[in-house]
């Protein structure tokens, strides 16, 4: 499964520390920044990496700041995609298994690096249940059809 993950600054610890842990479990995960602790603004790069997760360039995709909840509110301005912040084993499952997440966030102020980890491996190892979901997403996807601007 080819991953993206990304941080701003904040982050960036827990970014390098969470994709050592997806190279060491055979993941293929793709650092797309910050690199440095220079100050950035995490919109930059929760834009850049949900735009292509939506293009398909990657399957999932992570992104870390400081509490997650700016990364996920980026993330979710780009057409198609659902971004979930997670911050327990539950979430972490709910986000795939009835929302379809395909971006997740967490806070690197708010999130231990073990927590992290069990995080972003639970979400992982769920799929898409579909079930009562399925036309829940569906309808999230209609939203979304619905308020696209047609230049897009």
């Amino acid at each position: 499964m080819k991953i993206a993950i990304g941080s701003d600054h904040i982050g960036l610890e827990l970014k390098n520390l969470i994709c050592e842990f997806l190279k060491s479990r055979a993941y293929d995960c793709q650092d797309l920044g910050v690199f440095t602790q220079d100050p950035v603004d995490y919109p930059d790069i929760a834009h850049r990496l949900a735009v292509e997760v939506a293009e398909g360039k990657y399957e999932r995709g992570i992104l870390i700041c400081g509490t997650g909840i700016g990364m996920a509110i980026v993330a979710n301005k780009v057409p198609t995609i659902r971004a979930a912040q997670i911050y327990d084993i539950y979430s972490a499952e709910r986000a795939m298994k009835s929302n379809n997440a395909q971006i997740v966030t967490l806070g690197a102020q708010t999130t231990g690096i073990e927590t992290a980890k069990m995080l972003v491996e639970a979400w992982l190892k769920s799929e898409f249940a579909a079930g009562r979901s399925g036309p829940k997403v569906e309808k999230i996807n209609s939203i979304d059809l619905h308020y696209r601007r047609p230049d897009n």
